[in-house]
């Protein structure tokens, strides 16, 4: 890399009043990102500030809801607690025993992260991993477990934090490697975070190899924002050639590269660069999967969604899912009922030629597993909600039709109830029971 390439540098809360846009923000706006970002994770980059951000609808650009800390985020009296220990110079200890205090009010590890989806060795816990649904292993790399930029709705904030006991990673590559060689039915495996593309391609090399020597993984999933926050990993940046051959090993080796992009707006696809990624990515033989949820304020349109499924299969990438933003972090700023999530994804999907099809959603990645909404519908003169599982820890329980209870209010699946004695078994109420260990 020449010194005329761009080099990734990091905006935080330290150095933010530092850049030009800073000073386009009113009082308030600054005001907020001071006293959020003590609670939540804040991180963005010049990159996305340059080419992604249009400061002119600021605060209402898409991007900078996206990346930048706002007031609502908190609850009225969390927001308040944190502005008046900084307008009253509190000491580090008060400060940070009053920040904790409110992230554990913010659910920080959803779904049973930290206690039902982790996988043992010889009765031991392994740290950093996760075997939640029989046939795909997750693993957080501990060199993976930043981004380039945080998500302000992002359900892993808990990882950013240095809070302790909140943080979920592995850095012993060994470790992956034995349990999914003693567990035949793994066929894929998540690299996820965090994002473990902030990792270096020779520190990857070393999570990967294993990998390629197990006859029965055949898929390397790579869960990243980069695409949108940094395509320059895969184009400038010193080892942008050696991580792209790394790639193109894995499927020389046999295996798919599976690339999951987190794309949340079409406007990340604008810039050259992004679009150069796209294609440097693809030339190695791996395959990109757009995801993202659905979330107030940012993508709560159906015409941006119809825009970015169109434009990133013309770009040669797969729509893969639309989620239901989680129950965790500043979920009150970002979420909307599930009717609604609904409504967006059929009115964005009644537009899209069938090779955009390939999306599936609005899904929920809750405790039981995947929780697919189907629609609204009228069951014996009362309306209800019709679901599935598209992923399960009963994976007996896949795609098998079931209803709940209508509720215009719910934004998640632990607020809804079975609507008879037929969909109480989908409700999984015995969770703790479930094997997944059984090979195949």
């Amino acid at each position: 890399m020449t010194d005329t390439q761009p080099r990734y540098r990091a905006i935080t809360l330290s150095n933010v009043s530092k850049v030009p846009q800073w000073e386009k923000l009113d009082s308030e706006l600054r005001e907020a990102v001071e006293t959020v970002a003590r609670v939540l994770p804040f991180r963005t980059n010049a990159y996305l500030m340059d080419e992604l951000i249009d400061w002119d609808s600021v605060p209402n650009d898409p991007i900078f809801q996206l990346t930048f800390p706002q007031c609502e985020m908190l609850e009225d009296d969390q927001y308040a607690r944190v502005r008046d220990a900084i307008e009253r110079e509190a000491g580090k200890e008060e400060m940070n025993a009053i920040v904790n205090e409110i992230r554990m009010e913010l659910n920080p590890h959803p779904a049973g992260q930290m206690t039902h989806n982790v996988p043992h060795i010889n009765g031991e816990p392994i740290p950093g991993m996760q075997h939640k649904y029989r046939e795909t292993a997750l693993f957080f790399p501990s060199q993976g477990q930043t981004c380039h930029a945080y998500c302000t709705f992002c359900f892993r904030w808990a990882q950013f934090v240095g809070m302790d006991g909140l943080k979920f990673a592995n850095k012993e590559a060994d470790q992956l490697g034995q349990y999914v060689a003693n567990h035949r039915e793994i066929t894929d495996v998540l690299f996820t975070g965090g994002d473990p593309m902030v990792m270096k391609a020779k520190i990857f090399e070393r999570y990967v190899d294993q990998l390629l020597e197990i006859d029965h993984v055949r898929t390397i999933r790579i869960g990243s924002k980069s695409l949108a926050y940094w395509p320059q990993r895969y184009v400038t940046d010193g080892d942008a050639d050696e991580m792209l051959s790394l790639f193109e090993r894995i499927v020389d080796a046999g295996k798919q590269v599976a690339f999951m992009a987190h794309c949340s707006h079409p406007v990340e696809f604008d810039p050259e660069i992004a679009r150069t990624a796209i294609s440097r990515i693809r030339s190695t033989g791996a395959n990109i999967r757009m995801q993202s949820p659905v979330i107030r304020h940012v993508n709560d349109d159906p015409m941006a969604w119809r825009d970015m499924w169109i434009t990133g299969t013309r770009l040669g990438m797969i729509p893969y899912y639309m989620f239901v933003e989680r129950d965790t972090g500043a979920k009150n700023y970002f979420e909307m009922p599930l009717e609604r999530c609904w409504e967006i994804f059929r009115a964005a999907y009644q537009r899209v030629p069938g090779t955009a099809r390939t999306v599936r959603g609005p899904s929920m990645s809750c405790h039981p597993g995947k929780v697919h909404i189907l629609g609204v519908t009228e069951i014996a003169g009362e309306k209800a909600f019709m679901l599935e599982f598209l992923q399960a820890r009963k994976p007996e329980l896949v795609r098998q039709p079931f209803f709940a209870k209508y509720d215009p209010t719910a934004t998640w699946f632990d607020q809804l109830e079975p609507l008879s004695e037929n969909d109480v078994p989908f409700f999984q109420r015995d969770l703790d029971t479930v094997d997944l260990s059984v090979s195949v």
